[in-house]
C-alpha cells in the first residue's frame, strides 16, 4: 500500500540525495546509518526515567531511520548505484532495525510481552513471505495491509500518542500483531492463487 508512496517520496528526495552524495555517502552507508538510528531508538524506548521524553526521542530517531531507508534508495537511483548486494544488505539491515525497535519496546515494558513477540514475529514473517514468494517469481509488492511502511507509520503514531497516554503504545503493538500476521495470511493466499493460476495456464 504505502510502498508505492515510498517510491514517490524517493523521487522527491533529489536535493537530499545529491547533498548526501556530495559529502561521500553511498546507499550502503546510509543504510548503516539507518540501522544505527534504529538501535538508538530501541535504546530510548527502554529508558524508564522521564519516560515521555525518551519515547519522544525514540520516535524521532525511528522516523529518522525511516528517512534513511528512503534516502538510500534515492541515492542509488539517481547515481545508478543499485546492485544485487546493495538490495540484499538494505533488506537485511531493515530486518535488524525492526527487531531492535520491537525488542526495545518490549524491554521498556511499553507493551504486553506476548503481543510484542507476536508483532515481532508477524513483522519478520511478512518480510520472509515476500522473499520466498519473489524467489518463486511471484510479485509481492503492495500485497497485504501491513507492509513495512504501514508498520512504521502505526508504530510512530502509537509512540506519539504514548507521550500523552502511555497505554497507546500497547494498543499500537496489538494492532501491529494483528495486521502483520493477517498480512502473512494475505500473502499466503496470494501465492496459492498465483501458483494455481500458473498451473492452469500451463495445462491450457
Amino acid at each position: 500500500m504505502l510502498t508505492k508512496l515510498k517510491k514517490k517520496v524517493q523521487n522527491m528526495l533529489t536535493l537530499e540525495a545529491k547533498a548526501a552524495h556530495n559529502i561521500g555517502l553511498t546507499p550502503n552507508i546510509v543504510s548503516l546509518i539507518g540501522l544505527a538510528l534504529a538501535l538508538l531508538s530501541a535504546f530510548a524506548y527502554t529508558v524508564k526515567q522521564s519516560q515521555a521524553l525518551w519515547i519522544l526521542l525514540a520516535t524521532i530517531l525511528f522516523l529518522a531511520s525511516g528517512f534513511c531507508d528512503a534516502l538510500d534508495g534515492a541515492i542509488a537511483r539517481i547515481y545508478q548505484q543499485t546492485s544485487v548486494f546493495g538490495g540484499f544488505l538494505d533488506s537485511l539491515l531493515d530486518r535488524y532495525a525492526d527487531i531492535a525497535v520491537y525488542v526495545g519496546v518490549i524491554i521498556g515494558g511499553l507493551c504486553d510481552p506476548l503481543w510484542g513477540l507476536a508483532a515481532l514475529a508477524g513483522s519478520m514473517m511478512v518480510s520472509y513471505s515476500r522473499a520466498r514468494a519473489e524467489a518463486a517469481e511471484i510479485k509481492m509488492e503492495s500485497i497485504g495491509v501491513a507492509e513495512r511502511a504501514e508498520r512504521m507509520l502505526i508504530l510512530s503514531i502509537a509512540s506519539i500518542a504514548a507521550i500523552f497516554w502511555l497505554p497507546a503504545l500497547n494498543i499500537g503493538i496489538i494492532l501491529l500483531a494483528v495486521l502483520s500476521n493477517f498480512t502473512v495470511l494475505q500473502r499466503g493466499l496470494h501465492v496459492y492463487n498465483s501458483i494455481k493460476k500458473k498451473s492452469k495456464n500451463l495445462e491450457n
